[in-house]
């Protein structure tokens, strides 16, 4: 399964530094924007709790597989109250567009652009991120990521095991998401790690897909 962080920041340190603005820019304006002062202290306890798990799961000497996993549990905590503390208070009455940027949150484009059909051509080149998880980053072989036909990813791969027989053309893979993120992460099954995936990408705008990426591999920690 995919994750998708939507308009939260991609990596863990810049969530955790939107968590911080977010609570310097709350406290400040707690009672005009009807924050209490639980829910404040709420979000101070998991943003502390995300910097200690963090840096326990970057240090060499203190990274181990439990280590991993409570930095993951920390971080979606502190997202589930970051979604909790948008919804209830700078959505509802909405804040001001001022204030809504002081949050490091953008406002929604309701302005349509013209885009075409996507033509570039895009890799995949995996990387570790913990025990069943394998982080995806797009790469583009040709075309230019600015076009407006460049509008996301449809992400193909297909999960096996040794000495089952491997794919040999993207059209083959069987599992699929879609992102926007030039980088994302793929949780595995349990019983999926030491199989191997296999990844191939075509740009997607509007339901119009662009040309395969090659097919690659990565084996799942």
């Amino acid at each position: 399964m995919s994750i998708t962080r939507d308009w939260l920041p991609a990596n863990r340190e810049g969530q955790l530094a939107m968590a911080r603005d977010w609570q310097t820019v709350s406290t400040v304006n707690a009672a005009a924007w009807g924050i209490p002062a639980a829910a404040l202290t709420e979000l101070d306890s998991l943003v502390r709790a995300a910097n200690v798990a963090l840096t326990t799961a970057q240090n060499e000497t203190t990274r181990t597989p439990v280590a991993t996993a409570q930095c993951k549990t920390a971080f979606e905590e502190l997202a589930a109250k970051m979604r909790d503390m948008k919804r209830r208070y700078f959505l509802t009455p909405p804040l001001d567009m001022p204030a809504y940027i002081s949050l490091g949150l953008k406002p929604h484009d309701n302005t349509p652009s013209h885009s075409g059909a996507p033509t570039a051509q895009v890799t995949v080149e995996t990387f570790l991120v913990g025990r069943h998880e394998l982080g995806v980053k797009m790469l583009y072989i040709t075309g230019n990521p600015a076009d407006n036909a460049n509008k996301g990813f449809r992400l193909w791969y297909s999960v096996v095991a040794p000495g089952e027989t491997p794919p040999t053309n993207p059209e083959e893979l069987r599992k699929t998401f879609f992102t926007k993120r030039k980088k994302d992460v793929i949780e595995f099954e349990f019983d999926d790690s030491g199989k191997t995936a296999y990844f191939a990408v075509q740009i997607e705008n509007e339901g119009k897909k662009g040309p395969w990426g090659p097919l690659v591999s990565g084996l799942i920690p």
